[in-house]
């Protein structure tokens, strides 16, 4: 059996850096082999990726877990409020509020509160607000609001309730409408005390209401609420905290989301996630700076507001509070702006990012300048993942950089979380990789793909299609499972059967665990954690009793020999051999082999996929010219990928001299002259040394025909291949179904 120890799961990228250059890895240096003497913005001659690979060199010691949580699990006090650790809950990541209140709503917060957070916001239930005609609750809402109150008590959580009021058209506004919003706001507010929420929470950053009146760059009013003064900005919300308190009282919680220092990323004038593209004339430069963020807080502080929630302000990117994700999506170029525009930390932000660390706690010096500006307790969100990084997070505490840490992914890849790290369990939580499926936003094709990657339940649970609770079903009797493969979709289909009670054996051919996501950690990067889930989901394996057999390939006859009850097949796909004509000058690699091939500097990528993509920004940043060809549609490249992932990739592609031709067709290759025919009909030649073959996985079921076995299943990329999310989505619904 596969052992990890709790120290081991921690340890990150090293092993697999050794590993690969064990095998002989050739033309590339480990991921995080930095030249520490090399100039930022000028590499040396003889390092092999581009300038922008060496803009911010990341560290690894900042995930050395070694302290004891003690500031962590310490008591804190916000308000009226009593907690006794310092995460909290932020009011983000599900779409669960969108079908109204259902018991999956219900469910989907209770399990917060059982796993140990104690201070839940929730998001935007617009059926659960008061109606403002001022007839009151109906019972029936009524009795969910009390119902959803009293079940997350029950473990000690209490409830607070975003605000998110969308800005739009605040500069035409009378004085009168703009006071009707803040009455009734105070009346929604006055509705969820009702209820037996504790706290209201004004979002005033990203495109929201209060926002639009803070910033200069939306805000041209000359009026009281204008930009003639910090107090004429700051007066809608400082009004709104006034006329909470008068309605609720001096003890029910007021906390203001602010985006705690801005930037305007958007460099090529994109449409945001809302569709609310920014015009083209508007001044770049009117971002709200950490010193008037500061005197907005001291503002809010003085109107009675009792705690501040600080986040990053990525202007015209609604997902504000992921731009630590954004900025490091990209394997080699560390630190890239969702739009091309390669980012040095200590030049942008007004030089106040923690950008060394893979994004990990990336405001906590710009929060600990609020801190000490104000009295109120200030908490701070954007990849605040203690687990992550317990000692980092620790020090932060102990050093007075923030009095909490607001939290969203964390808690909804793993609803124990609270409780499992408060055990000193940290290796039995499931880490967020980071991939942003859960916000999947406008995108069709991403609503399809979406959900959270590691977690098979969020946001799928009680619908059509996912399982019909979040317990595991009970067995009537125990089966003999056997499961072929140990990638990601055999070894949550292995650990939700065993933990069901099933005898479970999983067969791996390779001598380790972890299918392609060793492979996959090396091509992306350890921005998303791919590690961390492997060795989860190793450990998972151990804690449920999995029987493992390494090294081992089963056939028919294997199958039937064991004569098991059940059998689960996640062998993963197949991909067809690329057959290319011409005079063999430019050789086909394999997908799985290209990091370890020598190959010339014109690179063609035959495929679109996310693992195509994947290859072609590592090839990028490794100084090849890349040109991608594909049978797909433009509207299908990149789709395994969430939306913003996506954008944040070919953006930074194109900008890097990458080229694609979709409905393209490669004819043949002579004297490394590659020719493709186009969509439309014309003939092109270019430069071609060598052909990575990315083509669409096919699935690989043919091992479940002519067993005697009764019951079957196939799952992940043997039978559907997509991506790691639909993996793990196969697997788990596999497990509860044995």
């Amino acid at each position: 059996m596969v052992k990890i120890s709790r120290r081991d799961f921690l340890k990150g990228s090293g092993a697999t850096a050794l590993t690969l250059m064990a095998a002989g890895l050739v033309g590339c240096s480990a991921e995080n082999e930095k030249t520490p003497d090399a100039p930022a913005s000028s590499p040396a001659p003889e390092n092999d990726k581009i300038a922008a690979a060496y803009l911010n060199p990341q560290r690894d010691d900042y995930r050395s877990n070694t302290k004891e949580l003690k500031t962590l699990f310490s008591p804190l006090t916000i308000g009226s409020l009593q907690l006794s650790h310092r995460m909290v809950k932020s009011a983000a990541g599900s779409a669960t509020y969108l079908a109204g209140l259902t018991d999956e709503l219900l469910q989907y917060y209770i399990n917060f509160a059982k796993g140990g957070v104690e201070m839940i916001y929730v998001e935007g239930i617009y059926a659960l607000e008061i109606p403002a005609d001022g007839s009151g609750y109906d019972a029936e809402t009524l009795a969910f609001g009390q119902k959803l109150v009293a079940e997350c008590a029950k473990y000690g959580a209490s409830l607070g309730y975003q605000w998110a009021q969308f800005g739009a058209g605040e500069n035409e506004m009378s004085v009168e409408q703009i006071q009707a919003i803040e009455d009734r706001g105070a009346q929604i507010a006055k509705g969820m005390q009702q209820l037996g929420f504790k706290a209201f929470e004004i979002n005033a950053a990203g495109f929201n209401m209060g926002e639009h009146f803070l910033s200069r760059f939306y805000n041209v009013r000359t009026d009281e609420y204008g930009c003639t003064s910090l107090e004429n900005r700051a007066r809608f919300v400082t009004e709104c905290i006034a006329k909470i308190k008068e309605a609720c009282g001096a003890d029910f919680n007021v906390q203001i989301l602010i985006d705690a220092i801005e930037e305007n990323d958007n460099v090529a004038n994109n449409p945001t996630l809302m569709t609310l593209d920014n015009a083209v004339t508007t001044p770049r430069t009117k971002i709200t700076t950490v010193e008037e963020g500061i005197a907005f807080a001291k503002l809010f502080e003085a109107a009675g507001a009792d705690s501040m929630h600080l986040r990053l302000g990525p202007l015209g990117h609604h997902v504000a509070q992921f731009g630590s994700d954004l900025y490091f999506i990209l394997n080699g170029i560390e630190g890239a702006s969702g739009f091309g525009t390669q980012y040095d930390f200590k030049k942008h932000w007004q030089g106040q990012l923690i950008g060394d660390t893979q994004g990990a706690g990336m405001l906590l010096n710009v929060a600990a300048r609020y801190k000490a500006a104000v009295s109120i307790p200030c908490g701070v969100v954007t990849y605040m993942d203690p687990a992550h990084a317990p000692d980092f997070f620790e020090q932060a505490l102990e050093d007075g950089k923030a009095d909490f840490f607001l939290m969203t992914r964390p808690l909804t890849v793993d609803t124990e979380y609270v409780n499992k790290l408060r055990e000193g369990r940290i290796d039995e939580i499931a880490p967020c990789t980071r991939c942003l499926h859960c916000h999947i936003g406008s995108n069709e094709a991403n609503a399809m793909a979406g959900y959270c990657r590691v977690n098979a339940l969020t946001q799928r649970v009680m619908r059509e299609g996912g399982p019909a609770a979040y317990e595991l079903p009970p067995i009537e009797k125990a089966k003999k499972v056997m499961v072929i493969g140990g990638g990601p979709a055999g070894m949550e289909a292995a650990r939700i059967a065993a933990a069901r009670g099933h005898d479970v054996t999983l067969y791996e051919k390779k001598g380790t665990l972890g299918g392609l996501l060793d492979f996959a950690h090396t091509v992306k990067g350890p921005h998303e954690n791919l590690q961390d889930f492997k060795n989860y989901l190793i450990r998972q394996l151990e804690i449920t009793g999995v029987k493992v057999e390494t090294g081992v390939e089963v056939d028919a006859a294997k199958i039937n020999a064991e004569a098991p009850d059940a059998v689960i097949l996640a062998a993963g796909g197949l991909r067809d051999t690329l057959q290319v004509e011409g005079d063999g000058s430019a050789p086909v690699i394999d997908m799985e082999s290209f990091m370890f091939t020598e190959m010339g500097e014109n690179v063609l990528i035959y495929g679109s996929n996310a693992q195509a993509f994947d290859a072609a920004l590592w090839l990028t940043v490794h100084k090849k010219h890349v040109t991608m060809i594909t049978p797909n549609t433009a509207a299908e490249m990149d789709m395994q990928q969430s939306q913003h992932a996506m954008r944040m990739m070919t953006t930074a592609l194109y900008s890097l001299g990458f080229s694609a031709w979709p409905q393209a067709s490669l004819k043949s290759v002579n004297q490394n002259k590659a020719v493709i025919l186009t969509e439309t009909g014309v003939e092109m030649e270019i430069a071609c040394d060598a052909i990575v073959n990315a083509a669409d996985m096919l699935p690989n079921t043919s091992l479940l025909e002519g067993l005697t076995v009764a019951e079957t299943y196939a799952v992940g990329d043997c039978a559907n291949p997509f991506n790691i999310a639909k993996a793990i989505h196969a697997g788990n619904d596999a497990g509860r179904a044995v």
